[in-house]
């Protein structure tokens, strides 16, 4: 989502903060290297003469500034110095940091407020006048922001540290979408390293009074150079360098009451450097370090190559290479089975959709479900006709039962109507002799009614 067309690296002129140590040196040698103009920016002016004539002695076109990152009128001055010998820069890359080791209870507010300045200040100064000067420019230009792992995952003895680089991680994104809305040909983005072998803990401010050192795994500055350069020529909104580090920012954000205790309990540990030996003398957190321009500190074991990285620069190769490897492996692994020289052609025969349905076995499983039905309803039809049976010899039985009750109540009716005429007759005359006697008798005595 930006307008910005971004030029090869031999193309541009580069601007990098904090050039004469770890990571900032080993980006401006490898930008020198490629063909662009560089412009150093640092405090101690010694180391920046020595570079600069180093790079100069190789060919390259290279000026410098001495400016603090926490001032803004010295960083804008620098600017300045840039566009006057350059006639401008395609890129600006805020590395310049510093750390403190220690507790946050027992660090001075005022340390606290010096590693802000640089840290967090520095970069909002260098990103509020790279954007001025890029947002004029016909084809922008890029904006690279050095945050860390600690800008996910915060730890112990360095959580001055990380929250100043949650800080950073806020105010990039906050600003990239600011720039979005002006529709600025502008690129910005957040590089987030791992453990890096420079001289980082050497030049920290040590409140502990032991040597300190990264966890492993340690990856090489060079690793870091190379992503931000990428993406000074290739828009890209956040990159993270070293797999270590990703993986316990994803723990943190996943699981956090699980990982704050492990963390609180084993972060010291793995921070205590046992074989070395703490030099207060080589402390860069107030005054400048000049120790000559040494990229690395050489750990025992230091990565050379960041998978994660390159997934992220080329998302598409990266893509394709697990296809193509995935491809080999599902190969091998059905070429590989023990079918001797019918190897191909059972291959082919598993692929062949034909052969996916046992026809046979299906023609089979339907004749035997026909006949079950066809058996099933042949004795549904045996069962009607004997219950048709059963119910005609019911009925038959029935019929003769009725029929002989209702003779029985006939002959019954009959014997009994007899009866009753004979009854009603001599009832008759008996009535009719009893009428005379009363009125004989009625006579006899000279009454009448």
């Amino acid at each position: 989502m930006t307008r910005a067309r971004l030029k090869p690296i031999s193309e541009q002129a580069i601007v990098v903060t904090g050039a004469t140590s770890g990571i900032g040196l080993a980006t401006a040698r490898r930008a020198a290297r490629t063909g662009a103009c560089v412009f150093l920016i640092a405090r101690g002016e010694s180391d920046l003469k020595l570079l600069c004539e180093e790079l100069q002695g190789e060919g390259s076109r290279v000026a410098y500034a001495v400016a603090d990152v926490a001032d803004y009128d010295a960083l804008a001055e620098a600017a300045d110095k840039c566009r006057r010998l350059f006639g401008g820069f395609d890129t600006w890359i805020n590395n310049a940091g510093v750390s403190i080791y220690g507790l946050m209870k027992d660090t001075p507010l005022e340390d606290q407020r010096k590693l802000f300045e640089t840290n967090y200040w520095g970069i909002v100064n260098g990103s509020l006048i790279a954007a001025e000067h890029l947002k004029a420019r016909p084809d922008g230009g890029s904006i690279i922001n050095l945050g860390s792992v600690l800008s996910d995952s915060p730890i112990p003895i360095q959580g001055v540290y990380s929250a100043s680089k949650h800080a950073v991680k806020g105010f990039t994104n906050a600003f990239r979408m600011e720039l979005m809305r002006e529709k600025a040909p502008i690129s910005l983005t957040l590089v987030k390293p791992a453990a890096i072998d420079t001289p980082y803990n050497r030049h920290a401010r040590n409140l502990t009074s032991q040597a300190m050192q990264n966890p492993q795994p340690v990856y090489a500055t060079h690793v870091v150079a190379d992503a931000i350069l990428w993406c000074a020529s290739h828009p890209v909104r956040e990159i993270t360098v070293g797999l270590g580090g990703r993986l316990i920012a994803s723990f943190y954000a996943l699981l956090p009451g699980i990982a704050e205790p492990l963390f609180a309990a084993f972060t010291p540990r793995m921070l205590r450097d046992h074989d070395g030996t703490y030099d207060p003398e080589l402390e860069g957190f107030w005054e400048p370090a000049e120790d000559g321009l040494y990229e690395e500190v050489h750990y025992p074991m230091v990565r050379q190559f960041s998978a994660l990285a390159e997934v992220r620069k080329h998302p598409g190769i990266a893509a394709a290479a697990v296809a193509v490897l995935a491809g080999i492996g599902l190969a091998t692994l059905l070429l590989n089975q023990r079918s001797g020289p019918t190897r191909y052609e059972r291959l082919r025969t598993r692929l062949d959709p034909r052969g996916w349905v046992d026809a046979d076995g299906l023609r089979d499983r339907w004749e035997e479900l026909a006949s079950g039905v066809r058996h099933g309803l042949m004795d549904a039809g045996a069962g009607a006709e004997k219950a048709k049976a059963r119910a005609g010899r019911w009925w038959g039985r029935t019929s003769r039962d009725l029929e002989e009750v209702s003779a029985r109540g006939g002959r019954y009716a009959k014997d009994h109507a007899r009866e009753g005429g004979a009854l009603l007759a001599l009832a008759s005359i008996a009535a009719a002799i009893g009428a005379a006697a009363y009125e004989a008798n009625r006579a006899k005595h000279g009454r009448i009614d």
